[in-house]
């Protein structure tokens, strides 16, 4: 079975950024916005903060306290939001309970909406316009399959997972590259048979190594989005890697594959949107 490397991925991407930069003439800025101390978040930042700087980018970090008021922090968010310059928006999610998340995906400004969280882009997404910004990781799989050169178009291919973040939008991404999509959750009905028939199998699902070799087909395509944390404290996928590699043609591995490809998506996104800015601003 063929390891498809993260790293191999952001390495092509890096250098799309770099001939990027030369069009844009300037290094763009990422503001990243968290509120409160997630274990998951700090991590996500972390690498989010160490691409772009591999990247030659720029980062702010704004962090706000877990209580801080509804009002507080849409105060604070518009500024982030109207700083000129500030070229892209990095939203850590969820938000906590006392603040409106779906008024933030409301108030950002879709050509600085980097992840994908504007009702905006989603519409864009949906109906197959290429100008709003996907999710982040869902770009990330698609990124990973044609940079390997795995074609999708026609394939019978399966997401397990339906969030927003990755799945729906994902299978829209599938769908607009001609792919056969069918998006499966935990609590589909014959989940092993169906991801059996799938030639490229995603899992998004969020369920330490559920997936294993009776839910793959020989010489499937399996990427792997899960992150998982397991019994013994280890970072884990959706996929029992050691499982599957005697059916798989090739898959994803946790940690080193589609998480790296995501920031690097990122860093390439926040280029996007800056070089975007400056020609709407020319139209004017």
């Amino acid at each position: 079975m063929i390891t498809l490397r993260g790293a191999e991925v952001s390495a092509k991407l890096k250098v799309q950024v770099e001939e990027l930069l030369k069009r844009l003439g300037r290094i763009p800025q990422l503001a990243i916005v968290r509120v409160g101390d997630s274990p998951d978040d700090i991590s996500y930042e972390t690498g989010a903060v160490k691409k772009m700087h591999a990247f030659g980018l720029k980062v702010e970090k704004f962090v706000f306290p877990e209580d801080i008021s509804d009002r507080e922090f849409k105060e604070a968010f518009k500024k982030i939001n109207e700083d000129s310059r500030i070229d892209g928006i990095l939203v850590m999610r969820p938000l906590p309970p006392q603040i409106v998340q779906e008024d933030i995906e409301r108030m950002i400004d879709p050509m600085k909406d980097l992840d994908g969280i504007s009702p905006v882009n989603i519409a864009k997404v949906f109906s197959g316009d290429s100008t709003g910004f996907a999710p982040c990781t869902a770009e990330a799989v698609m990124n990973v399959l044609k940079l390997y050169d795995i074609p999708v178009a026609g394939k019978r291919t399966v997401v397990v997972g339906r969030s927003m973040v990755v799945g729906r939008p994902l299978a829209m991404l599938l769908l607009q590259d001609n792919a056969t999509v069918t998006v499966c959750h935990t609590k589909t009905v014959e989940l092993q048979d169906i991801c059996r028939r799938a030639e490229i199998l995603v899992t998004c699902a969020g369920s330490a190594r559920m997936i294993d070799e009776s839910y793959v087909q020989e010489g499937a395509v399996v990427i792997d989005v899960g992150i998982n944390v397991d019994e013994n404290g280890h970072l884990c996928g959706d996929v029992d890697f050691d499982a599957i590699s005697s059916v798989a043609a090739c898959a994803t591995p946790v940690p080193g594959g589609i998480g790296n490809v995501t920031t690097a998506v990122l860093a390439r996104r926040l280029v996007n949107a800056a070089l975007a800015q400056e020609e709407a601003g020319s139209e004017k």
